[in-house]
């Protein structure tokens, strides 16, 4: 969000000066992705080949890992493929596996060399900040990172072949929320929908669905407390005399006591009538 910030504060500057987009761009990002840019150990500048000079080597345990090449703001990488092709010119005359082609907004990840592939096909990453939800492009973007580059090939395979499932599926006419919440990894959860429970659990969090999972924090952790979180959350919703009524219950509930039973009965009472799929994590 940053760069974006700068990019629009002063595209003109970016778009016509390449030696701002390597110092206020390119290195912040780089450095937000955990390489030292002004460590001779990880960044070289200016670095020979036989084919010339790349703006950058990129260096991991003390391997030239990669080459990445910088333009202004102005040059369109994503449609020209001249500066890819130099690029991967710099990468195959020393053997470097991969090159970073950006223009501080728009990112390309190539990899050198590859038998019986074209320049095109061996891209693993294209990144447009610009023109992308910035958390698909930091994810992106992510797999440049200094613990992670060494796997760039296979995580880049594994996005890819996560967004052709996700196509794939639309086409089979599955909404894309519901594939969202499929997708959904509550690590150690253990969610369970109220009315398969027993009435004596300890939950810790409360879930109902309105257009998505909602989360309800609990005041207690109670088949009480689930009752109360959720007559909270809908007298919150509701209107009018609904509304006060809805509210008078919770207060009400709040003072006495009530056995755990009765306040399961009751939760699977409203789960029915309400049709809210009320669910607790245990």
């Amino acid at each position: 969000m940053r760069i974006l910030k700068k990019i629009n504060a002063h595209r003109s500057l970016y778009e016509s000066n390449e030696e701002a987009v390597k110092q206020h761009l390119i290195g912040e990002i780089m450095t937000s992705l955990g390489w030292e840019w002004d460590n001779p150990e990880e960044v070289r500048p200016e670095w020979r080949t036989d084919e010339g000079r790349a703006d950058y080597a990129i260096i991991l345990g003390g391997e030239t890992i990669a080459y990445l090449e910088a333009k202004n703001l102005g040059v369109n990488i994503l449609k020209r493929e001249e500066p890819l092709r130099q690029l991967a010119k710099y990468c195959f005359s020393t053997g470097v596996r991969y090159g970073i082609l950006t223009n501080g907004a728009a990112w390309i990840v190539v990899k050198a060399f590859e038998v019986g592939s074209s320049l095109r096909e061996r891209i693993l990453v294209s990144v447009d900040l610009l023109n992308e939800p910035p958390m698909k492009a930091a994810l992106k973007l992510s797999l440049l990172e200094k613990n992670r580059i060494t796997e760039i090939e296979r995580i880049s395979s594994l996005l890819k072949a996560l967004e052709l499932s996700f196509m794939g599926l639309l086409k089979e006419g599955y909404p894309p929320e519901a594939l969202f919440e499929y997708l959904k990894v509550n690590k150690g959860k253990r969610i369970v929908p109220v009315y398969l429970l027993e009435g004596h659990e300890s939950p810790k969090a409360a879930y109902v669905y309105d257009n998505g999972w909602k989360m309800l924090p609990l005041p207690e952790r109670t088949m009480k407390g689930v009752l109360l979180a959720v007559l909270l959350y809908m007298g919150k919703k509701a209107f009018g005399n609904e509304k006060r009524e809805i509210m008078a219950a919770y207060e009400q509930l709040k003072r006495i006591p009530i056995e755990e039973k009765k306040a399961h009965e009751i939760l699977i009472k409203l789960d029915e009538e309400k049709k809210l799929n009320i669910s607790v994590e245990l």
